[in-house]
């Protein structure tokens, strides 16, 4: 089933993950969050430090299946666990959005590190047309994505957030195609692998499934006191390329 809604390329250090269930516009269910959710573990057992998250067709994903998925039992805590997922993956996720992310489409772009938006990108989170509840965690990081008159604006009349605008108030990194998003990941996946579990801890604060102080404290110690400060220090000395290899 998960091969079937998600599929799943590692070159090298950097995957790439598509959504693949486009007659649906790649909108999520109970079965689509959950086979992120494992295509997540596969490409991080298999060796990735950026992964890149992208839709197969025009869309990138067209929300929640309002033909049933967002009413099924299970469905937000399947939801809310995938976001969460990726906050907490030790890897650099990057959201290759090659079409429109709408409602839980714009959730699981802002759940990724970094954005790169094709021209044909838009941003939606349409609660006030559908008359359903938004959670704190998506309505607090809008505001922080986005600014917070951007975020009030989107929400409360359900305007959309172009391509432009996105660049322009820094929820994407950059405008481009998944070839953009893979050199982009292909950096992120050269840099040291604890610091960025670090850096990723300290992101998530507030957000889907946080990790602990004590968890922050953890990584925040691992790196100071790993090979890879050691191997920065000697590469640094010996004017060379540091090798990183997360201990």
């Amino acid at each position: 089933m998960s091969a079937d809604l998600v599929s799943t390329l590692v070159d090298g250090s950097v995957a790439t993950l598509t959504l693949t269930r486009d007659h649906k516009r790649n909108a999520l269910d109970q079965d689509m969050c959950r086979a992120i959710d494992a295509a997540l573990d596969e490409v991080v057992d298999a060796g990735a430090r950026a992964i890149v998250i992208t839709g197969d067709g025009s869309a990138f994903c067209a929300g929640a299946d309002l033909g049933g998925g967002v009413y099924a039992d299970g469905f937000f805590d399947a939801l809310f666990s995938m976001l969460g997922h990726i906050q907490r993956v030790p890897a650099v996720v990057i959201g290759a959005i090659n079409g429109p992310a709408v409602g839980a489409g714009t959730q699981l772009a802002m759940a990724c590190d970094l954005r790169v938006v094709a021209d044909s990108a838009y941003f939606r989170v349409p609660v006030v047309d559908v008359a359903i509840a938004l959670d704190d965690v998506t309505v607090r990081s809008l505001e922080r994505l986005v600014g917070g008159a951007r975020a009030r604006t989107m929400l409360l009349t359900g305007a959309t957030l172009s391509s432009e605008e996105a660049v322009t108030c820094g929820f994407a990194a950059m405008s481009g195609t998944l070839d953009d998003a893979l050199a982009l990941a292909s950096v992120c996946a050269t840099k040291a692998p604890l610091t960025i579990r670090n850096l990723k801890a300290e992101f998530a604060w507030g957000g889907y499934r946080p990790f602990s102080d004590e968890e922050r404290q953890e990584f925040q110690l691992a790196a100071w006191n790993s090979e890879d400060v050691q191997e920065a220090r000697a590469a640094r000395s010996e004017k060379r390329e540091a090798e990183f290899r997360g201990r």
